[in-house]
């Protein structure tokens, strides 16, 4: 058995979408998009070590959203496909404790593969961003290459263009609010309807201030509008909008105390809805692992 030293604990931040502007469907059936990420102090939490002697690579999950995930998680295909390009990665014993809400538009699934890529990128001798690295992010799904380095930037095309971190991004307290229901992200595309890429999208930016995926997501579950029209109705928040395909809506403060009593307001009325008053953050590489 492995020796508790030997573990390591990996922290995987919750991607927020400040903005998703689809720019259309390819011909592959895949979207463009531009869209400017956060990330937030929510983190799911993997502990990662050796397997016993004779096993394979093994997963336990735990937490909160453990009981919606399927076996056959991310985490697990990212060890797979990585030991694809390294072959000598010994079997790993991997422990999940999942604080992140599943098919919720917080890429928890991705910020978790992104995070077991991170910790393998040192077996490989090279960064995490390494093109070597960001390769197998990129097959593992769109938002796995932006969660590898956890920081403010816009992402573009299908999620593997990355635009340069924003070093400059400040602290910002956010609410997070989730009515409880997942929403698929193919259902909300398929409403969504996007017709062939045009030249003329070329222009859009990301940093216009929607999510071309709200109406369909409101269509596909009718809990998504019920957020945001709550969180629109308050009287303090500097922005709110959608988190991908949802159903996480999010609220911008200026201050904790603003941010504390809109959560405040809203569990007094909707006590079956899940909040996280938190912050946006950049995240420095030496939180994200240490000693188990």
């Amino acid at each position: 058995m492995a020796e508790r030293s030997d573990a390591r604990l990996l922290l995987a931040p919750a991607k927020v979408n400040l903005s998703l502007r689809v720019l259309g469907r390819r011909q592959d059936g895949y979207h463009e998009l531009i869209s400017r990420v956060a990330f937030a102090d929510l983190h799911d939490r993997i502990v990662v070590g050796p397997a016993r002697a004779g096993e394979k690579d093994t997963l336990d999950l735990s937490g909160p959203f453990a009981g919606t995930l399927e076996p056959d998680n991310l985490i697990l295909r990212a060890v797979a496909r990585f030991r694809e390009a390294f072959p000598s990665l010994a079997p790993l014993r991997i422990s999940l404790k999942k604080h992140i809400p599943v098919a919720a538009g917080l890429g928890g699934g991705s910020a978790d593969a992104a995070a077991m890529l991170r910790h393998l990128a040192r077996f490989a001798n090279c960064d995490p961003m390494n093109p070597r690295i960001q390769a197998i992010a990129a097959t593992l799904g769109a938002d796995v290459p932006v969660c590898l380095e956890p920081v403010s930037r816009t992402m573009r095309g299908t999620g593997t263009k990355l635009d340069p971190p924003r070093e400059d991004f400040p602290e910002q307290p956010v609410l997070l609010v989730n009515p409880g229901v997942a929403v698929p992200t193919g259902a909300v595309f398929t409403v969504l309807g996007a017709g062939p890429l045009s030249d003329g999208f070329a222009a859009l930016s990301a940093e216009e201030e929607r999510n071309d995926l709200e109406m369909p997501a409101r269509k596909v579950a009718r809990e998504v509008g019920e957020v945001l029209d709550v969180l629109r109705g308050l009287t303090s928040p500097r922005a709110v909008g959608l988190s991908g395909s949802g159903a996480t809506c999010f609220a911008l403060f200026s201050d904790e105390t603003a941010r504390d009593r809109a959560a405040a307001e809203i569990t007094a009325v909707h006590p079956d809805w899940w909040l996280h008053a938190g912050m946006l953050r950049n995240w420095e590489a030496g939180e994200l692992e240490s000693v188990a």
